[in-house]
């Protein structure tokens, strides 16, 4: 049974850091991309970063990018602003090879989520 676990969240200053951590189990990370989503209220589920199966290639959405590093248990984010504020899932999908994508229909395992609030 393939089970992930997201845990970290908290409430940081902004310009702070966090790091999120995703404990997962049941599936091989050879054959896996894991990903991390947030949710703001109000708004739809968004891809933040994900890395792949084959070659742990990274990817990060421009909101992120600069900011935010991942490996396949930790989300690290750094320069941290008020609307980085959300729910943050970990996510776990069949993509086998050297590319992973920020769309959460690629990713059939979810976490619950944990919650970062970032105060300005």
């Amino acid at each position: 049974e393939v089970q992930l676990q997201a845990s970290g969240g908290g409430l940081v200053q902004a310009g702070g850091s966090l790091r999120l951590s995703c404990t997962a189990s049941g599936f091989d990370y050879d054959d896996y991309a894991i990903a991390w989503f947030r949710q703001a209220p109000g708004k739809e589920r968004e891809g933040v970063s994900c890395i792949s199966s084959s070659d742990r290639s990274t990817y990060y959405a421009d909101s992120v990018k600069g900011r935010f590093t991942m490996n396949t248990v930790y989300l690290t984010m750094n320069s941290l602003k008020p609307e980085d504020t959300a729910v943050y899932y970990c996510a776990a999908g069949f993509q086998y090879g050297s590319s992973c994508y920020l769309d959460k229909r690629e990713y059939g395992y979810w976490g619950q989520g944990t919650q970062v609030t970032v105060s300005s």
